[in-house]
C-alpha cells in the first residue's frame, strides 16, 4: 500500500474524490496517518468494550469519555498536531491492554483489538489502515459512513459530557458500531441497517445535549445579538462548546477584557444565563472559512473550542489558543478534564495587552428561534399557514464552506417566494442570515435554531407541526429539506433525518465522495436522497410556478 494520504471525508475533498497529497482543511500526510490509526486503535478498543458489555462487565464513562474524544479529534478541522494526536494512541493502546486482559473470551479478536505497536512503528501501521484498506467498495462507503456519522455523534456526545451528562445507551452503541466496522462477515444490508440504527442513536445524542444546555443555561428564546464592537481588548471565542465560554466568561468578570462570539458559537447568547454577563459583547465575524481575515483583524486572543480550525496565517498564529479536541501545532493548548475548571488566566492576560477589535461590520442580527421558543409561537405560526400567509418552510441548515458554488445558498434565500419562511441551524446560516429578508405578520422569514446540533430542534418543531395538523406521515407538512453540508456533524444530522422518516433531502453543493454508486442509489431509491441543482431550477421544483 503506497505510503500517501487518502482522506475524503468532508464535501471540499480534492475533486469530489479524495484528498491524497494534502488535505484542502491543511491536513497533512503525516496527521492524515495518525489520524487513520487512531480511529483504528479506538475501533480495537470498541471492541473490546463491546465484549467485555457482553460478558456483563461494566465499562468505565472515562473510557467512553476517551473514545468520544478521539473521534472528535479526527473530525475535520479539529486537531493538526500530529504529537497530540500520538499521545492520544498511545493512550488508547495502554487502556485497550488493561481491558483486554480482563476479558474472559479472547478468541477471534480483530488485529485492531489485539495490535501493541510501539511508536516507532505507527507509520508503517497507519498506512495499513487507513480508508482504502476496504477493498470492496460498497463495504467500504457504508463503514465510512457509519464512522463518520459516529464521529458527528460523538462531537454531539463530548458538549453533553462537558456539562456532566452522559447516556451509557449512546456511548455503547457508538463502541458497538465501531466494533462491526471491524466485522468482515457483515453485508451490504447488515450495514445499511446500521447506518439507520446510527441515526437513532443520533438523534438520542442530540436529545441528550440538548437536555444538557437547557437544563444549565435554560431554552433559548428570541434574541438580537450585536456584531459591532465595543472600545475594551477582547477574546474571541469559536468553535461549539458551551462550557469553555461559561468558564472564560465567569474568569473575565472584573478584568476589562471582552468575550465575542464567533462562527457557531453565536447561539450561545440565545441562552438566558450567559445574559448575566456584562462583558459578553456581542457576534464578531462570519462563518469559519473567513477566519484568516477576520482573526486578523479582531486584534485579541482567539480561543477554538473544538473544530473548525483553519491553519492560521504567522500573523495571529501567536494569538490563537486551541482547547478540548482541538490542537495546532505550535499554538498554546489549554488543558482540563471532564467537570474540572479550567485556567484563562493566560489567555486573559494576553488580552489585556492586546489593542480593541477593529471593527468589520455593525448592527443586530436575530436569533434564538430553538423548539421551546417556536412552540410558544406555535398558534401564530400554525395560523399564519392556515390563512396561507405562511406557504411553506424551507429547511436550510447544516454547514457553510469556502467553494463559490456555496454562493447557491444566498441566491437561493434571496430568490424564494416571499411566504416562505427559512428554518435553520448550524454555520450554513451565514449565507443569508445578514440579508434583509423581512417577517410575515411579525414571524422573522430567518428562524434561528443555533448550533448544528440544534438541528434536533428542527426536528422537534416538523414533528409537533405535524401533530397539530393531524398528519400521518411527516413528509405530508409543507416544509422542504435544502441542506448544504460540510463535515461528519452534517453526517449524524442527516442520518438523524432518515431515521425520523425525513424523504426527498437535498444535499449540496455536492454529494459525499464516499458514497459509492450503488450506496447513492440505496438513498436515492429508500429515501429520495439527491443532489442540488441550479437556483432557478430548485425554486421551480419546490415551490411550483408560482415563485
Amino acid at each position: 500500500m503506497e505510503n500517501k494520504m487518502f482522506c475524503y471525508q468532508c464535501q471540499e475533498t480534492a475533486g469530489c474524490k479524495g484528498c491524497t497529497i494534502a488535505g484542502v482543511c491543511g491536513k497533512k500526510p503525516e496527521v492524515a496517518h495518525m489520524q487513520d490509526l487512531l480511529v483504528y486503535v479506538t475501533k480495537g478498543l470498541s471492541f473490546v468494550t463491546t465484549r467485555l458489555r457482553e460478558e456483563g462487565k461494566t465499562v468505565d464513562k472515562e473510557v467512553n469519555h476517551l473514545v468520544t474524544v478521539n473521534l472528535f479529534t479526527t473530525i475535520t478541522n479539529a486537531n493538526f498536531d500530529r504529537e497530540a494526536i500520538i499521545r492520544d494512541i498511545v493512550k488508547t493502546l495502554s487502556v485497550k491492554e488493561k481491558l483486554l486482559s480482563g476479558l474472559e473470551n479472547k478468541e477471534n479478536l480483530p488485529d485492531a483489538a489485539t495490535w501493541t505497536g510501539s511508536e516507532e512503528s505507527f507509520d508503517a501501521k497507519a498506512v495499513t489502515v487507513g480508508v482504502l484498506s476496504t477493498k470492496d467498495e460498497d463495504i467500504r462507503s457504508l463503514r465510512e459512513l457509519i464512522t463518520y456519522g459516529l464521529k458527528g455523534l460523538s462531537a454531539y456526545s463530548k458538549h453533553a459530557n462537558a456539562l456532566l451528562q452522559d447516556d451509557e445507551k449512546v456511548d455503547a452503541f457508538i463502541q458497538k458500531a465501531l466494533a462491526k466496522t471491524l466485522d468482515d462477515s457483515l453485508t451490504v444490508d447488515d450495514l445499511v441497517a446500521l447506518t439507520l440504527e446510527t441515526g437513532k442513536y443520533g438523534v438520542e445524542g442530540m436529545a441528550l445535549l440538548d437536555k444538557a444546555n437547557t437544563e444549565a443555561y435554560g431554552n433559548p428564546e428570541i434574541t438580537s445579538v450585536d456584531i459591532g464592537v465595543r472600545k475594551n481588548p477582547g477574546i474571541l471565542v469559536s468553535g461549539h462548546d458551551l462550557r469553555d465560554l461559561e468558564m472564560l466568561l465567569e474568569q473575565t468578570q472584573g478584568t476589562g477584557v471582552d468575550v465575542y462570539t464567533h462562527s457557531e458559537m453565536l447561539p450561545a447568547h440565545y441562552y438566558p444565563a450567559f445574559k448575566k454577563y456584562p462583558n459578553f459583547a456581542g457576534n464578531y465575524g462570519n462563518a469559519w472559512w473567513k477566519q484568516r481575515e477576520e482573526f486578523e483583524k479582531f486584534n485579541g486572543p482567539i480561543l477554538m473550542t473544538t473544530n473548525c480550525v483553519v491553519p492560521p496565517a504567522d500573523s495571529y498564529k501567536d494569538r490563537l489558543w486551541t482547547t478540548g479536541a482541538a490542537g495546532f501545532p505550535g499554538c498554546r493548548h489549554i488543558e482540563g478534564e471532564y467537570g474540572r475548571t479550567k485556567d484563562f488566566s493566560a489567555i486573559i492576560e494576553q488580552a489585556k495587552k492586546c489593542p480593541a477589535p477593529t471593527e468589520i461590520e455593525n448592527g443586530t442580527i436575530v436569533g434564538g428561534f430553538a423548539h421551546e421558543q417556536v412552540f410558544a409561537l406555535a398558534d401564530k405560526v400554525v395560523d399564519a399557514v392556515k390563512s396561507g400567509a405562511i406557504r411553506k418552510f424551507v429547511v436550510m441548515a447544516g454547514c457553510d464552506g469556502r467553494q463559490k458554488s456555496r454562493e447557491y445558498y444566498t441566491e437561493f434565500a434571496k430568490k424564494l417566494p416571499k411566504d416562505v419562511v427559512i428554518l435553520t441551524a448550524g454555520c450554513a446560516k451565514y449565507k443569508y442570515n445578514k440579508l434583509n429578508l423581512g417577517d410575515i405578520n411579525g414571524i422573522p422569514r430567518v428562524l434561528d435554531a443555533g448550533q448544528c446540533n440544534d438541528s434536533y430542534s428542527l426536528a422537534l418543531i416538523a414533528l409537533k407541526l405535524k401533530e397539530i395538523f393531524g398528519l400521518d406521515d411527516i413528509n405530508d407538512l409543507p416544509i422542504v429539506f435544502n441542506i448544504a453540508w460540510y463535515e461528519q456533524k452534517a453526517v449524524i444530522v442527516l442520518l438523524a433525518l432518515l431515521y425520523l422518516g425525513v424523504k426527498n433531502i437535498h444535499l449540496g453543493p455536492t454529494l459525499p465522495a464516499f458514497l459509492s454508486p450503488n450506496v447513492t442509489k440505496v438513498l436515492v431509491d429508500n429515501f429520495g436522497i439527491s443532489g442540488i441543482g441550479t437556483v432557478d431550477d430548485d425554486l421551480k421544483l419546490f415551490f411550483g410556478d408560482e415563485v
